[in-house]
Parts: structure tokens; sequence; C-alpha cells
């Protein structure tokens, strides 16, 4: 367990195909909440190699384009606090369940119909809650709004 004393610094990745963008359903922190594919920062990794790493680990698939485009301070309920690094790029390959012990789904969603059970760092991420504050609305992202 990371010491709640530090801030972690993280990296999201959203990767996309055609209107669709990549969510995982997280099985620890945040339980039952969708995310980006994701993780920490490795001593010594850039955040472009973290950031295929962790598509590659998580969901099987080669990060390709992988550039930043914002970072959100995220500052959770019971302490956790993280810095995000946001990457976009594309992929190749198949999407597939490689992470088995961390998510329990992954799925392609409309970009402009995210579900409203987001992570945390997601969630400010698309709630333009970054810097700078309009990375996710430029990529189209939006979450689906409620029925009435």
């Amino acid at each position: 367990m990371r010491d709640r004393q530090n801030v972690g610094i993280g990296v999201g990745v959203v990767v996309l195909r055609g209107d669709s963008v990549l969510l995982v359903r997280r099985l620890h922190h945040g339980c039952g909440s969708w995310a980006t594919p994701g993780g920490y920062l490795e001593r010594g990794e850039s955040f472009e190699a973290c950031a295929r790493r962790e598509v590659r680990e998580e969901t099987g698939l080669t990060l390709t384009d992988a550039r930043p485009i914002a970072v959100t301070n995220d500052i959770h309920p019971d302490g956790k606090h993280n810095v995000t690094v946001w990457l976009t790029g594309g992929a190749e390959g198949v999407a597939r369940l490689a992470a088995p012990t961390e998510i329990d789904r992954v799925a392609w969603f409309d970009r402009r119909r995210l579900p409203a059970n987001l992570y945390l760092s997601t969630l400010n991420f698309v709630e333009g809650r970054s810097s700078p504050p309009d990375a996710a609305q430029a990529l189209g992202l939006q979450i689906e709004p409620a029925s009435e």
C-alpha cells in the first residue's frame, strides 16, 4: 500500500479509436468505477513509456502516437492523493481483459456517452478539473446525460 503522506504520480491514457474511447472497470480503489487505462509511473520511466506499459498490461493493446495533453490533481475522499499526467493516442490490436486482478471489464464507449460512475481522476479530467481545463472537451469526451 502506498504511503498516504506522499503524493503518487500516475499516468492516465485516453485511448481513442474512431468515435470511441477505451475504459476499464476497476476492482480495488474505486471498485466498480470506470477509468481510462493507467497506473503509477515507475522510477526512470517516461510518461510515454508508462502509458504504453499500462495500456499493454491492462488491455493487451499496443499504444500508438502517445502524447501528453493535461494534468489533474486528484485528492480522493479517503485521503489518497495522486497527480495524474494525461496522454492520448491510438491503439493496435484487440482489447481484452489482461489484468484480471486489477480490473474486471474492458470496453469501448462512445466519446459523447461515457458512464456516470467514473473513477475520480478520470472524472476530474472529463469535467475539466485539469490543466489545461479544456483537454477532454477537445477530444469530445462527455458523460452520458442522465435519463429522465
